[in-house]
């Protein structure tokens, strides 16, 4: 393979390497002692070097070197294992360069240019294999070449398509090409002898959206916090509006990480992504969503069929996805019909002769005693492999699934009771309210527990029963309290995890009861604010477990530990499942059905609110349409999704809610919630403001009961329509059944796939939310709002462009990343990266001594020794100890620091400089005065203040000298500047290599006896007028900011503005584009 070129001495490489060929510019050696077959000293002592010291040299046996005549440096660029590769790159340099090289009189020309040369056939072979990844490589490979001259990024900048479409400015369009790249969108036009072309980085993104117009119906809308560019005329704008919203959602979870939000380890590594894997990401995303399927699950493989579904004594079409531990099929309509089974239950899967009525049969048979029947499969071996990977086990006898008569649901086999904290559900000891036997309750928890035995008898019981249309009307009725703990475990395959885990939690209840941490402080605050009414939880008993499955889980999961809400939610769990079967439960919701909600930032949660606002304007537009502000109804509709609506209904009718939520997913909160607004929209539609919208919700939802609640005002005879003079009529009560029913026949349609789909575009939206938000609170220092929004903005570019194209890209850049930290303190420079901003941003520069001072600002404001500077220590050395800060006291003082260790910066009025110190700080003055109208006025007040401190120096020692032996009363001052010395030794500031230096270390040891304070140094820097105004004139940082973000933005790094250019800037290109293609 092609190397990139590598410096080799000859005469060492020489005693370890063969020459096989050779001519005048080229050698290929082998490595001595590979080949031989005589078994010679030499080659066996070479091999046993390589294999102690060289492991590289002994994979790589041959090599190809470069030399120039006359010169003893050669350069390695090819290498490889075998000989027959070696010749094929042999032959191409003899048979493309030789003759070539023969024209140049400068050896240095010679190399260059066959450097270039191999540095172009790496390229080639990178972007090879990128096409290689692609459906029409050719294409791919075209678009790429076009891609990096057109733009000049930086060629770990992965392209991963393109489009051909137009871009709108005002009513013109410009018929270009949209390039998708891992961090950046990028457009190309040539139109009428103009080339417009433009990037914007996905991280600057703030929305984006399908829009119409009166011009075009059907456009894309990218919108920045600069500007809003239109495109449209896509021939796939679907496909490309859905990738566009991957990638952007993508680079902002990787470049923005709020704490909380995970990715893919996939797509972390950005060299592995293509086209086809985020097709293959969006339908996992739609798979997990679909089955609430545990987050780290892989998707294996999707493949129509069609399942034998007994209870419609017909085979329904659908699609069978394969994961890492799960089957899953679901009907060609969402919703219809869909069977999830764990691959744990699973014995067998064979493959059944095929026949005309059943073309290419599957049987899959379960422990249950159960077998499920798929034909229509084109890749049966690869669904059948499967079996191999299972437990083998004698195949007892089944009856099939679709044979009712014989149908055994209801004989589940009973499985050992597991050892638990609390062996029983918390509703078997304390019931909410004492039973009326005038009431019909104990009827109607007959009647609904017969109709799901039948049900069980039909469509089979368990983790793997069939889940229809039928059972949906069954939970809206709301499920019998005998049978709600086992279906919840069923509906979230809690169950699942509850048998992959014996002991799991017990063991971690030994492991976390008597720690303390911030989350067991909040847990123990909750306590006793969890369903206080509930008689449960007025004891120790129910305290006690809330308890240990509240720390169980925080112990478990630390990244969450302990969120508001989850006391709510976990009381109801313990109510009515074991408390093991509590905590799984608990774990299944805050892991795979409530993904990102519990955080510190509650990203999740605020993407659903973001995801409702919009399903509001869709559904329900004449509401949207009178309260065009909707934040405040997403505002008050967040505890829904939180808590489950269990904070703001009364229990009985919150618990069916919940029954929705584990069947049917966040997608019943969503259809809830509609419903909700839509039987309030005219009430809402004539509130006067907020307050008034949140009395009329509560109102409502308050008067939501339970028909089964014998307590219910529901139950009760209807009252007369109006009261007294003066009492306003008595509310209409509303059943939670009708309500829950009119969501499933009103938003039913709603789907899985649309709502990952608006959450995906829906969360670019929040975390650039969350950005502007951090970047208004990032910190408290003596800034205009204005210059540190643009400050902020600068230091983020810096850090991206780290991540972007840092050395290792962004692996490296990420491994550095703390999480962590508080949020405005994740985003870090490097200290190649702050010189660049000190530049840019300081006032005065030094000249040629530039370098060193920013070293030495950036190792003072380093306290912490990481090599990283984070913004919040940016901003403050920026506000309150730079150049820009109006005391001349603090702009003295900063530059006093950067002489002296950083430790002692507080202390500095005790801490002396010595003499070869005070003239490095001499010199950093002297350089801030080039360029200054008075320059020459500058340099003799500087003088004038050098000579004097000096002197006041060399009077300080010969004081000290005389009085050395008698004096007592220094020992402070002594002991700091002793501490000062030794520190100064080992630190880096003091011990890099000064103008004019000799390399040696700046310690103190020889100045020992000379030193000077900094009150020294300020009073005779006050008796020069000419300085004090120097330090004392106000500097505009605005100004300043302005032109750095100038310069930034012409920066080819960052390469965001638009550019137009003449013909003859056009042609250039095209001539390079007619060059490349030629050769």
């Amino acid at each position: 393979m092609w190397l990139n070129p590598e410096e080799v001495l000859l005469k060492n490489a020489l005693k370890l390497w063969v020459t096989e060929k050779s001519n005048d510019f080229f050698l290929l050696q082998r490595r001595r002692g590979h080949g031989d077959s005589g078994g010679k000293f030499t080659g066996l002592l070479v091999g046993a070097l390589d294999t102690v010291l060289d492991s590289n040299a002994r994979v790589t046996p041959f090599r190809i070197l470069l030399q120039v005549p006359g010169s003893q440096v050669s350069w390695a660029i090819a290498c490889g294992a075998a000989v027959e590769e070696m010749n094929r790159h042999w032959d191409w340099l003899v048979q493309n360069l030789l003759h070539s090289l023969s024209v140049f009189e400068n050896k240095e020309d010679v190399a260059s240019f066959v450097k270039g040369k191999v540095k172009g056939l790496i390229a080639e072979e990178v972007r090879g294999r990128q096409a290689a990844q692609e459906e029409d490589p050719e294409k791919f490979r075209g678009s790429l070449l076009k891609f990096e001259l057109r733009f000049g990024l930086p060629s770990s900048e992965k392209l991963v398509t393109t489009y051909s479409c137009c871009c709108w400015k005002g009513r013109v369009p410009r018929q270009g090409w949209l390039y998708l790249s891992i961090n950046h969108m990028a457009f190309y036009s040539f139109l009428l002898g103009k080339e417009v072309k433009f990037v914007i980085p996905w991280a600057e993104v703030t929305r984006l959206e399908r829009i119409s117009t009166g011009l075009m119906t059907d456009m894309v809308r990218v919108t920045t916090r600069q500007r809003q560019r239109d495109f449209s005329m896509f021939l796939s704008m679907d496909e490309a509006f859905r990738f566009m919203c991957q990638l952007a959602d993508i680079a902002l979870r990787r470049l923005l990480d709020s704490g909380g939000l995970e990715l893919d380890r996939e797509l972390q590594q950005t060299s592995n992504v293509t086209k086809r894997v985020l097709e293959q990401q969006a339908l996992r995303a739609y798979v997990l969503a679909l089955f609430r399927l545990p987050r780290g699950e892989r998707l294996q493989e999707a493949a129509l069929c069609s399942m034998w579904t007994p209870h419609a004594r017909c085979h329904t079409p659908g699609t069978l996805y394969t994961t890492d531990r799960y089957l899953g099929f679901s009907s060609r309509d969402e919703g219809r019909c869909s069977v999830l089974i764990p691959l744990s239950e699973v014995i067998s899967v064979e493959k059944a002769e095929s026949t005309s009525v059943l073309p290419s049969p599957v049987i899959i048979s379960v422990r249950s005693k159960k077998a499920f029947q798929l034909i229509e499969l084109q890749d049966r071996d690869s669904l059948v492999d499967i079996s191999v990977h299972l437990q083998a086990s004698s195949s007892p006898y089944y009856t099939f699934c679709y044979d009712t008569k014989y149908c055994d649901g209801e004989e589940i086999e009973e499985r050992p009771l597991r050892h638990t904290v609390n062996p029983d559900a918390l509703m078997a000891c304390y019931q909410h309210s004492e039973p009326d036997p005038n009431n019909c309750t104990s009827t109607m928890e007959q009647m609904k527990e017969r109709l799901w035995e039948e049900h069980f008898s039909e469509y089979g019981r368990g983790i793997h029963m069939f889940r229809t249309e039928k059972i949906q009307k069954l939970v809206a009725m709301g499920i019998p309290e005998s049978l709600r703990g086992e279906l919840w475990m069923t509906f979230s395959d809690a169950s699942s995890e509850l048998a992959s885990h014996p002991d799991y939690y017990t063991g971690l209840v030994a492991e976390s009861m008597g720690q303390s941490s911030l989350a067991t402080e909040e847990i123990e605050r909750d306590l006793h604010r969890s369903l206080p009414d509930h008689p449960a939880f007025q004891n120790v008993t129910g305290i006690a477990a809330l308890r240990r499955v509240l720390t169980a889980y925080a112990h478990r999961n630390p990244k969450i530990g302990y969120c508001q809400s989850m006391n709510i939610l976990a009381s109801v769990l313990l109510l009515y499942t074991k408390e093991e079967e509590a905590f799984w439960l608990l774990v299944t919701v805050c892991e795979r059905m409530l993904p990102d909600y519990f955080n510190r930032r509650v990203i999740g949660a605020q993407v659903d609110q973001s995801v409702f606002e919009e399903l509001i304007r869709e559904r329900l537009p004449e509401l949207a349409e009178h309260i065009p502000d909707l934040s405040p109804l997403s505002t008050i509709s967040l505890s829904w999704f939180l808590t489950l609506f269990l904070s703001v209904l009364p229990f009985r009718s919150a618990v069916c809610v919940v029954d929705c939520f584990f069947f049917h997913g966040t997608k019943a909160i969503f259809q809830l919630g509609l419903a909700v607004l839509e039987a309030n929209a005219a009430a809402l539609c004539s509130s006067a403001d907020d307050g008034q919208a949140l009395m009329v919700l509560t109102g409502f939802l308050d008067q939501v009961t339970d028909n089964d609640d014998p307590s219910s005002p529901a139950s009760q005879p209807p009252s007369s329509p109006s009261g007294e003079e003066g009492n306003p009529p008595v509310e209409q009560h509303t059943l939670i059944t009708d309500l829950i029913t009119d969501s499933y026949e009103k938003f039913g349609d709603l789907t899985v796939k649309q709502i990952e789909s608006l959450r995906c575009r829906h969360r670019i939206q929040v975390l650039q939310a969350h950005e502007d938000t951090t970047k208004e609170n990032a910190v408290d220092v003596s800034l205009s709002p204005e210059n540190l929004s643009d400050i902020y903005d600068l230091f983020k570019t810096e850090h991206f462009i780290n991540l972007y194209w840092g050395e290792g890209s962004t692996t490296v850049a990420l491994q550095t990343h703390d999480p962590s930290r508080p949020y405005v303190d994740q985003y870090r420079v490097d200290r190649a990266q702050f010189k660049s901003l000190y530049v840019l941003l300081v006032p005065w520069l030094c000249g040629l001594h530039t370098d060193t001072v920013a070293h030495r600002t950036f190792t003072l404001l380093d306290q912490d020794r990481d090599s990283f500077i984070t913004f919040r220590e940016f901003a403050g050395w920026l506000g309150m100890y730079t150049l820009y800060c109006k005391e001349l006291n603090e702009k003295i003082r900063l530059l006093y620091c950067l002489h002296i260790p950083p430790g002692y910066c507080d202390i500095i009025d005790f801490c002396c400089i010595p003499q070869r110190e005070f003239i490095q700080f001499c010199k950093t003055l002297y350089s801030m005065f080039h360029g200054n109208p008075d320059e020459n006025e500058l340099f003799q007040a500087i003088a004038t203040v050098t000579s004097l401190v000096l002197q006041i120096g060399e009077v300080g020692h010969r004081s000290r000298c005389s009085g050395s032996e008698v004096s007592s009363d220094g020992g402070t001052e002594d002991e700091v500047e002793e501490n000062h010395r030794e520190g100064s030794r080992d630190h880096p500031v003091f011990s890099t290599k000064e103008e004019g230096g000799t390399g040696k270390s700046l310690g103190l040891e020889n100045q020992s006896e000379w030193t000077v304070s900094y009150a020294q140094i300020l009073a005779s820097l006050l008796t020069e007028q000419q300085l004090v105004n120097f330090f004392e004139k106000p500097m505009d940082l605005s100004a300043k900011v302005a032109e750095a973000k100038l310069k930034h933005t012409s920066d080819p790094r960052y390469f965001t503005c638009l550019q137009t250019s003449t013909v003859n800037k056009v042609l250039k290109s095209s001539v390079k584009l007619y060059l490349l293609s030629v050769v």
